[in-house]
């Protein structure tokens, strides 16, 4: 029996070294981002941490952005899995003029961060982060954190609670442990999978998945920080790294860690966002029981020592872009909470 590890390096040797690869570049046919997102634009400068993980130099991008009239406390902003931190902005705005310093890192394994060679890890994520406000002298924090991001916030208030002040979780995934409605799926047929997705079909499945209410050239950036990236030589290192990212959020699920956090803790949900990762590979009778991310949120809350839920009507997964106004507002007023 051939070994799991040697098939994903067989597998990733092949992708380097077969023309499909740079074919289906055409996409996207101008010049292609790096898969460290080079050439794709920030809204503030990125700043970059050195760190190991496993045994491997790797660097995490982050922006810092100060506000004009300091109010003494720092917000973390943790992005979302199908999403470059740059998506921050109007959050990063609304924060800085409300008199906070605001820290927006790229995981490592996302965005501008390095791409690593080994698996992702949810324990690994939380320590860089951790490391990164270490490295900035970051006591304690409020946390903001998006899907994927919310997993994370989950484990780095597990990990370390008296450095989060304030936990606001938006639209986050993990809500439920994914395991138990889809069986376990090879890291190569993901791969394979995830290369054959073209541009388009990535578009209808955000529009879909994620119940967007935005319109299309607000959706169109995430779009290219994806398939922009598929003419870069190293492609195949971002890819393998983006399915580690899928295969970290169903093998190392929260959901059932939620209800011990105990710092105060806002969930922000879209009405219409019923996101559930890996729901079309489920059973056809187990599909309609996933992604009721707002009876999800409700019930987690209510077994929290200090949680509350807002629903904002007639959005989906994106609910600080889709109802920008809502949020800021819920936001605001939550972390003006002792």
């Amino acid at each position: 029996m051939t070994h799991p590890t040697a098939t994903r390096l067989w597998f990733l040797l092949a992708l380097l070294l077969h023309p499909i690869v740079a074919a289906r570049a055409d996409d996207y046919a101008r010049e292609p981002y790096g898969i460290g997102l080079e050439g794709f634009a920030y809204p503030y400068p990125v700043r970059m941490l050195d760190l190991v993980n496993d045994g491997e130099p790797v660097r995490m991008a982050y922006m810092d952005v100060a506000p004009a009239s300091p109010n003494g406390r720092t917000v973390l902003l943790l992005h979302g899995r199908n999403f470059p931190s740059s998506y921050w902005a109007p959050v990063i705005n609304t924060l800085t003029a409300a008199g906070y310093r605001v820290v927006v890192p790229d995981q490592v394994g996302f965005g501008k961060s390095s791409k690593p060679r080994g698996e992702l890890h949810f324990d690994t994520l939380a320590h860089n982060t951790l490391a990164l406000l270490d490295h900035l002298d970051l006591s304690e924090v409020d946390i903001v954190a998006h899907s994927l991001g919310g997993m994370l916030a989950v484990r780095i208030t597990r990990v370390a609670p008296d450095r989060v002040r304030h936990l606001l979780l938006a639209a986050p995934i993990g809500l439920e442990d994914y395991r138990l409605y889809v069986a376990p799926t090879p890291t190569e047929k993901l791969m394979e999978s995830e290369d054959r997705l073209t541009a388009e079909a990535y578009r209808k499945q955000l529009v879909s998945n994620y119940s967007l209410t935005l319109p299309p050239d607000a959706i169109t950036p995430f779009i290219d920080a994806r398939f922009n990236i598929k003419g870069a030589a190293d492609y195949p290192r971002w890819l393998a790294a983006f399915v580690s990212s899928g295969q970290m959020v169903y093998r190392e699920p929260v959901a059932h860690e939620i209800a011990l956090i105990a710092r105060p803790t806002l969930f922000v949900m879209g009405e219409n966002d019923h996101n559930a990762p890996g729901r079309a590979s489920a059973p056809e009778e187990l599909r309609p029981k996933m992604g009721h991310n707002a009876d999800l949120a409700r019930a987690h809350a209510a077994r929290m020592a200090n949680a509350r839920v807002e629903v904002l009507p007639g959005v989906g997964h994106l609910v600080f872009l889709e109802a920008p106004e809502k949020f800021d507002a819920a936001m605001l007023a939550f972390l003006a909470t002792p």
